[in-house]
């Protein structure tokens, strides 16, 4: 049996004045909120690790209003595990409900399940199936018929990849009860003005940090995902004074021989920091 893993409660999260979406995302997020009126919903957030799939379910229940519960899926080893468990107290067996439950039957929820397809046993989602299909509701001897609320929506999200150490391919019965976004790193222009914005560091240190963060990313012989989490985490130190070439060494997870041998076959010219390839706009901002 696990512990009750509640990573929130039932709170409507706080607005980030530095969260940039693709606009054409923005869009589809907002007639997803229109279908959410009529139905509960399931979106599954795709991408890199680092670019923002979480953060993208906190801003949306920020902006739309909303509660949001996150449940760890990668600590799931049976069916159940999200609703509740059996426990012995003083020679008496009891079923103490989790916090799923609660939040399924909240109406107008955000429910986060993080990284989907990292259970230690698939067999643990299996009761998620009828969450998900169309009749939203499932049966539990310990808890009754649970109806999922009006105006929920379901977020999933996950890194897919034989990168990433632990994930199972997600079941194609699963995957599709879903709409599904891809989500790549921001611009590098954008990722600029978040990090000067957010670590307080000057425009030309933050576009500094991007060039040579995107030059390490497209490197032919030996690329590096550098997430935009990773970036804040480099522009944090500079803040602190420290050079940019050492808050890169100190921040990425590898070897600082590995990396400098990557630095020194860069052509690090400030500037150059790539274009646009669509445009972004702050989540909260009114759609014209």
């Amino acid at each position: 049996m696990v512990s009750d893993k509640r990573i929130t409660s039932l709170t409507i999260p706080e607005k980030d004045p530095y969260f940039f979406i693709d606009k054409e995302l923005r869009i589809i997020l907002d007639r997803m909120e229109n279908l959410s009126k009529k139905h509960p919903v399931n979106v599954l957030i795709t991408g890199k690790q680092g670019c923002g799939k979480s953060s993208l379910v906190r801003q949306y229940g920020a902006v739309y209003n909303r509660p949001v519960a996150h449940f760890q899926i990668g600590v799931l080893s049976e069916p159940g595990q999200l609703f509740g468990e059996h426990s012995l107290k003083n020679g008496e067996t009891s079923y103490r409900p989790y916090l799923f439950p609660e939040a399924i039957q909240t109406p107008g929820c955000v429910i986060h399940l993080e990284e989907i397809n990292r259970p230690e046993n698939p067999k643990a989602l299996n009761m998620l199936y009828s969450i998900l299909a169309e009749d939203r509701q499932i049966w539990m001897d310990e808890l009754g018929l649970l109806k999922v609320a009006d105006g929920v929506v379901f977020f999933a999200t996950m890194n897919e990849g034989d990168e990433y150490i632990g994930t199972e391919m997600l079941d194609p019965a699963l995957r599709d009860r879903f709409y599904t976004v891809l989500m790549d790193y921001i611009p590098p222009e954008v990722e600029a003005e978040v990090l000067a914005q957010k670590a307080g560091i000057s425009r030309e240190q933050a576009l500094e940090i991007v060039n040579i963060i995107n030059k390490l990313r497209g490197h032919t012989d030996f690329p590096i995902d550098v997430s935009t989490r990773t970036s804040l985490m480099i522009a944090e130190l500079v803040a602190l004074g420290t050079t940019i070439r050492d808050a890169i060494i100190y921040s990425l997870q590898t070897t600082k021989e590995h990396l400098e041998s990557i630095l020194l076959t860069l052509h690090l010219e400030r500037g150059n920091v790539g274009s646009k390839a669509s445009e972004y706009i702050l989540f909260d901002r009114n759609i014209d």
